[in-house]
């Protein structure tokens, strides 16, 4: 599949919106790493942004599920 920089766009919102929340619920990498079966490395990765990744949707509901949040708190563009 061919992504464009706007379909990057949206994934990068989500993933800065990941450590924020992450970061608001006082949790490390690896605690929310081990909690949705991926490795550290991957999240941080993932939380990096220094390069474009994709992920699935079932991805982004678990994160808000493990994080007790809703998932349109992952969605939210910061103005």
């Amino acid at each position: 599949m061919h992504y464009t920089k706007r379909d990057y766009h949206y994934y990068n919102i989500i993933r800065k919106n990941i450590r924020k929340n992450r970061l608001l619920k006082g949790m490390s990498i690896k605690e929310l790493a081990d909690k949705l079966s991926v490795s550290s490395d991957y999240l941080n990765e993932l939380e990096e942004i220094k390069k474009e990744m994709t992920f699935s949707l079932s991805f982004v509901f678990k994160v808000a599920f493990v994080l007790k949040i809703e998932v349109s708190n992952l969605l939210e563009e910061e103005l």
